[in-house]
């Protein structure tokens, strides 16, 4: 089947579905699935604005609501990840996982679904070590500390996924697995993001923990974004056991949503003919949720997850036959994700703007269903519940004072604290005083490998991955990427359509939508989106 990834979309799902239609016009077929690597942005009102981590002339409405409203719906079945700039209170709605909007499905924290076959996997946020062994503590309303801790990983979720023992065809994330860029063209990367050289160099750019899920999991496909930057990468996984097969992983990065910028890719997945044509769950995840269920911690206390030292009576949470038995039967065999959006929230009318719109934490009923059939606990029911019991209030205080760096005890595995961005990167919405984006020198505890593929392999191994710039007629470039108004494109639409090898398929070259038209100019624009992304207002943050 045809799958299309997606980078960072920043809610440009107009402008995303237009150029998968170019794509279906001018390709072989119409595509099955569209994949998005996080910074979805489902926005449905301003008070989701309101618990967007930008500053806030970042806070624009863009496309999502009329999705949510049914307004418009989305023509291909599209699955996404969370990533550090989203609406977050929409999404603590579903920590399991459910529908966005009809035809949108988000994987939850964390999650395995199945679509035609095809078992695809993703873990939603960035790393922080400071935060990794805290539980879900966050609700809203949001404060200064907690509207950014909420969207970082914690160990929970990603003990839950090393609990998977079958193999996985598709895995997202948004920031980088640390350690892909040795199996990729590495010089190519620094060529283009050259403010990546000392994290590259020292091993500290991107996510242990996506690391860490890279080597248990060896997905064959492994897709991210965050860094605005294409990167392809083929990672030969070392054979532990001589009865085993050896495994690749084909990693894939990609940009954010803007003209000419690699954001999109189409890909070939096979699958199985047999197997439905809409979403299922996935059982053997399912299981891992139903026998993790006491492990759900909604303090902000720091917490480690059990391992067999001595010290906890059960460490192994993976699903067995018989227990996954049990879950069927609790499904009544049918694994089905049913269609059961139901709008929550009033939703954005550009007529009525609603400024003050109350921010309120919200029980979603695809989440109180899906617990309720498989037997397992609603985070929100538990925030909720230690909120009336005022022993959430008191550490949800105590969050506000916390400063976010990581200055004085690394409380963490991990000796290192980066989410995989370079506090430099231009392309990228920075925070006043936000630690996402801090560069912190050393060396890695994770294990790099210790084979690397050569230049010429990397090499050849990205141009595997064919372009797709088509631009619809209707893409604007967004208000954070050029000072000026954009420039409407000459000709028709989908006139810079490239083949899979690369060739153009039209004679007239596309136009930069921008104040600048000449390629050699494109260190320019890089300057001038820096100067904007420096700039700050009084009582805004630094970009986001």
């Amino acid at each position: 089947m045809r799958v299309a990834v997606a980078g960072c979309c920043h809610g440009e799902l107009d402008k995303i579905y237009e150029t998968l239609a170019l794509a279906e016009r001018r390709g072989p077929g119409l595509v099955d699935l569209l994949l998005c690597c996080g910074d979805f942005q489902a926005v449905r009102n301003e008070a989701d604005l309101r618990c967007m981590a930008v500053p806030p002339k970042y806070r624009h409405m863009q496309t999502f609501y009329r999705y949510y409203s049914g307004e418009k719906k989305a023509p291909v079945l599209t699955i996404f990840i969370g990533g550090n700039h989203e609406a977050s209170n929409h999404l603590q709605e579903l920590p399991y996982g459910g529908w966005v909007a009809p035809n949108i499905y988000y994987l939850g924290l964390a999650g395995v679904v199945k679509y035609r076959g095809v078992r695809i996997g993703g873990i939603s946020g960035i790393f922080k070590s400071h935060d990794y062994r805290k539980g879900h503590f966050e609700c809203p309303p949001y404060n200064s500390s907690t509207i950014r801790s909420i969207y970082h990983v914690r160990n929970i979720e990603v003990y839950k996924l090393k609990q998977l023992k079958q193999p996985i065809d598709i895995f997202l994330s948004h920031d980088w697995p640390r350690s892909i860029y040795h199996y990729g063209n590495k010089k190519q990367l620094l060529k283009t993001k050259s403010f990546f050289r000392q994290e590259v160099e020292n091993n500290t750019l991107g996510s242990p923990a996506a690391s860490e899920l890279l080597e248990h999991l060896k997905p064959t496909y492994w897709f991210s974004a965050h860094l605005h930057v294409k990167f392809a990468a083929l990672m030969q996984h070392q054979v532990k056991d001589k009865g085993q097969i050896a495994k690749a992983t084909k990693f894939l990065a990609l940009d954010k949503c803007l003209p000419h910028r690699d954001f999109l890719q189409v890909l070939e997945i096979e699958h199985d003919p047999s197997a439905p044509d809409y979403l299922e769950y996935d059982i053997e995840w399912l299981t891992i949720l139903r026998a993790t269920n006491d492990l759900i911690n909604v303090t902000g206390r720091l917490w480690n997850m059990p391992e067999n030292n001595g010290l906890h009576a059960r460490w192994d949470y993976s699903a067995t036959e018989e227990s996954m038995k049990e879950v069927l039967e609790k499904l009544n065999h049918d694994l089905k994700v049913p269609c059961n959006f139901s709008i929550t929230a009033a939703c954005y009318d550009p007529s009525k703007p609603q400024t003050q719109m109350q921010l309120v934490h919200r029980l979603n009923p695809q989440t109180t269903e899906f617990c309720a059939q498989l037997g397992i606990t609603d985070i929100n029911v538990r925030l909720q519940k230690a909120k009336e019991e005022h022993h959430f209030s008191g550490e949800y205080e105590e969050q506000d004072g916390v400063e976010s760096n990581d200055s004085g005890e690394d409380r963490s595995e991990y000796n290192t604290d980066t989410s995989a961005l370079s506090f430099i990167n231009p392309d990228e919405i920075m925070l006043d005083e936000e630690d996402e984006d801090s560069v912190v020198s050393g060396h890695s505890d994770m294990n790099t490998p210790s084979v690397e593929p050569s230049s010429d392999q990397a090499s050849d191994f990205s141009e595997s991955f064919s372009d797709v710039r088509i631009l619809p007629s209707s893409m604007i470039v967004s208000s954070d990427d050029t000072l000026g108004s954009p420039v409407a494109r000459e000709g028709k639409p989908g006139e810079a359509v490239e083949s899979g090898n690369g060739e153009d398929l039209t004679k007239v070259p596309l136009k930069r939508l921008s104040d600048e038209h000449e390629p050699e100019q494109r260190k320019k624009i890089k300057r001038r989106n820096q100067a904007i992304y420096a700039a700050v207002d009084d009582d805004d943050d630094d970009a986001a």
